[in-house]
């Protein structure tokens, strides 16, 4: 209900009634007079004014009133807040004023100020009222021991890249999908398409490399990238690399048990899997050669999840890792690591941040001891990732501070993401409140899941994109 300024002159119109009715010679009785109508005054404010270390973000305001209030219908008429916005709609219940206000910086006073006209009573308006806080101070950076640099990378775009890694650390975690497998944006514009923000960073997986160029994979065209990369967001690349089930064969697997493929014969010159090892290398080299010629910076995330179930504490016949290049032991991948690292180096490739993934079993740290045997050293490696599924918030913070503290030097990451049998995983702002200060999560494809064809639902996406914690495309700056 609009409030009336005039209202108020209806308690005066029973001065005006003229009482005829009384017996001869009776003097006519004054009409009683209406008590004056106050104003409603505040009695209390959440945050309390002058309150410090409120939490950036949303924040929920709200203004409590000596009495039951009423609100303007004037839609000119709204709260004011300078160090912040109005986020979302006003309302009120009985003597209660609510509304949010976005946050986003710290250590920064926001002011709200209620003008005269927007609450009242009947016959009465409240007067203008502001009241401040004072957003929490910047928390301490986790990036103080980290490398301060990348170590091989050293283009232009890969050094700025790093910085900013750097530089968020700690402070925000940045979004990031799967590609569907294939060499394209698809995943990241259904979550656009859902939420109405790109995630940061795209991830691609040269996992089709053994077939390409072909008429529906082609690694050589980097358009796609290019794409992504021009609309402001990151990339990250990875590689499932399949290998031939057996010698000359054109069906390909990642799985051990499938093939005859023998990691330790990659090291003996001219041996069958030497030369298809080296002739994938050169196909991928091909393409990040091409991405760094045209100022294209990415991480580089191969040979993930390399211990697999090999650390269990409890060993069995089925502890075993579950790709071909962990199954020969910590020592024969370390080797495979630097092998690849040291080829990258010889021909040239500079625009590459290396993202080693730890995995103990999905991180059930009860269950699996850690891999550090299998860490191929700080010499071959800029960032910690680690794969969970399903996991809680609680469990997130559990495997992010035990990889911190095993690795004080590098900044950990969620390297993939999604549902697991319990369905989808902690949110991202719960991981992050949590103590979980991932420098960035990746949600992994999979098809006819939600309307984004990734491993979280459409109600996870939401919640991650529109959280102040989490950093968007749009938000890119480096």
């Amino acid at each position: 209900m609009r409030i009336k300024k005039n209202s108020i002159l209806l308690m005066f119109l029973a001065a005006f009634v003229n009482n005829s009715c009384g017996g001869d010679g009776d003097d006519p009785q004054p009409a009683p007079i209406a008590p004056a109508v106050t104003a409603p005054s505040v009695v209390a404010t959440t945050p309390t004014n002058n309150a410090t270390d409120i939490a950036i973000g949303t924040v929920s305001v709200k203004v409590v009133y000596d009495k039951d209030v009423m609100m303007s219908s004037d839609a000119s008429l709204q709260p004011k807040v300078s160090g912040g916005t109005l986020s979302g709609s006003t309302a009120i219940s009985g003597k209660t004023l609510s509304f949010s206000v976005n946050c986003p910086d710290y250590e920064t006073k926001v002011t709200v100020t209620l003008p005269k006209g927007l609450i009242g009573v009947t016959g009465a308006l409240a007067s203008d009222y502001s009241f401040s806080f004072t957003t929490a101070k910047k928390p301490e950076a986790h990036s103080a021991n980290i490398d301060s640099a990348p170590v091989i990378a050293s283009t232009d775009q890969a050094l700025k890249l790093y910085s900013y890694f750097r530089e968020q650390y700690g402070q925000k975690v940045i979004s990031s999908v799967m590609a569907n497998v294939n060499w394209n944006n698809d995943c990241a514009e259904k979550v656009y398409k859902l939420t109405g923000k790109y995630p940061a960073m795209n991830c691609y997986d040269f996992i089709h490399v053994c077939f390409s160029p072909a008429n529906w994979i082609d690694y050589t065209t980097i358009k796609p990238v290019q794409d992504w990369v021009n609309s402001g967001g990151i990339v990250q690349l990875m590689w499932h690399f399949n290998v031939p089930k057996s010698e000359g064969s054109t069906d390909y697997t990642c799985t051990p048990s499938e093939t005859k493929f023998n990691v330790v014969n990659v090291f003996t010159e001219g041996s069958w899997e030497n030369k298809y090892f080296y002739s994938q290398m050169d196909k991928v080299v091909e393409t990040i050669l091409k991405l760094q010629e045209a100022g294209i910076a990415a991480t580089w995330r191969p040979f993930h999840e390399a211990a697999g179930n090999a650390t269990a504490k409890q060993q069995a016949g089925w502890t075993k890792s579950w790709f071909w290049w962990g199954y020969d032991g910590a020592e024969t991948y370390k080797k495979l690591w630097v092998t690849m690292f040291d080829y990258f180096k010889q021909k040239g490739i500079k625009n590459l941040i290396w993202i080693w993934t730890t995995q103990n079993y999905n991180g059930s740290s009860s269950q699996y001891n850690q891999d550090t045997n299998w860490y191929p050293g700080n010499q071959y490696v800029d960032i910690v990732a680690r794969d969970l599924y399903g996991y809680t918030a609680a469990q997130n913070n559990q495997e992010f501070s035990e990889i911190q503290t095993a690795y004080p030097n590098k900044m950990v990451v969620l390297g993939e993401c999604g549902r697991g049998d319990n369905g989808d995983p902690g949110k991202i702002g719960d991981c992050w409140t949590a103590g979980a200060k991932w420098g960035h999560f990746m949600v992994w494809y999979q098809g006819g899941q939600g309307s984004t064809d990734t491993m979280c639902s459409d109600s996870w996406w939401k919640a991650a994109m529109s959280d102040a914690n989490v950093i968007t495309r749009d938000q890119v700056k480096y």
